[in-house]
């Protein structure tokens, strides 16, 4: 990761601020620090006498996040947010007033060519957000039968020619193994036939779902969300608030579901709040993000 300034610019800044409410003295929790912009803008808030607490299960994050968050009472934690009730009693918190997860990918993440996120720029194919943990893409490609990988696919990509390019991808690696993003995107381009005619604005690449579905399956993000939207009720106290922003259906789908619960959270935003025309034409990677918050109800679990 370079140590140049981060370049990830955080989505609805103004709309989490104005539906989270941070005041003086307050706790809250960053769930996906990042290069730490919805951190500092919480943490200003929170003093004096409150209390940030902010997780990523990426150390080149946080270290990204350390030095504009400096002089902030901000405590940083490596950690899935999946693991944020233990997180909360390390730090000896019972509760918290308001908690914030952004489960986007981070710009400064996707722009690393090491971390293979992207097919923009050559790489290696590993996509893990901690790179030290767990199995990278490559090593997924190699081991998923061929039936696997179109399921993965198209579950997680909705690609609809998910099993001509798993076929394609068995194929491949029977000469040699598949560890890069250029071998990988020229695959999966080869595979999916372009639109016909003339179109009103260009198609996205057709790599951009297979790349989406390996990254969400390397990382279980899925699976981390459901864990982080089970153990949050035993998070928030009474009264605060819960914000997620999501940037895709299958996410959205799971925060939509959860802040349902009538017994534990009261909806603050009847329908996903979106970023502005103005936002989206100088953040473009805020075109998809989705913000849904909850007031966490008084009665017990």
């Amino acid at each position: 990761m370079s140590s140049a300034s981060p370049r990830h610019v955080s989505v609805l800044p103004l709309e989490v601020l104005a539906l989270l409410r941070p005041a003086p003295g307050q706790v809250f929790v960053d769930a996906t620090v990042g290069v730490g912009g919805h951190a500092r803008l919480l943490a200003e808030r929170l003093v004096p006498g409150g209390r940030l607490i902010g997780l990523d299960r990426d150390a080149a994050m946080l270290e990204l996040a350390r030095p504009r968050l400096a002089g902030l009472p901000v405590t940083l934690v490596q950690a899935p947010f999946s693991q944020l009730r233990q997180v909360l009693d390390e730090q000896g918190v019972a509760a918290v007033d308001g908690l914030l997860a952004d489960v986007g990918v981070c710009s400064d993440q996707l722009d690393d060519p090491q971390r293979g996120l992207s097919f923009m720029q050559p790489g290696p194919l590993d996509m893990r957000f901690d790179p030290t943990t767990g199995e990278p893409a490559s090593a997924l490609l190699h081991r998923l039968s061929e039936r696997d990988l179109a399921d993965l696919i198209w579950r997680y990509g909705e690609e609809r020619f998910s099993r001509r390019i798993a076929r394609r991808i068995v194929e491949a690696r029977r000469q040699a193994p598949l560890e890069t993003t250029v071998e990988l995107a020229e695959l999966v381009r080869r595979c999916v036939p372009r639109p016909a005619g003339r179109q009103r604005k260009p198609p996205i690449d057709p790599a951009t779902r297979v790349f989406q579905a390996l990254r969400i399956a390397v990382n279980d993000e899925l699976g981390e969300l459901q864990r982080l939207l089970t153990i949050l009720p035993t998070c928030v106290r009474p009264g605060g608030r819960a914000a997620v922003i999501s940037f895709h259906s299958l996410e959205d789908r799971l925060v939509k579901t959860a802040f349902r619960e009538r017994s534990l959270w009261e909806v603050q935003t009847r329908k996903p709040v979106q970023a502005s025309a103005e936002e989206v034409r100088s953040n473009p990677r805020s075109r998809s993000a989705k913000l849904r918050v909850a007031l966490r109800l008084s009665e017990t679990l």
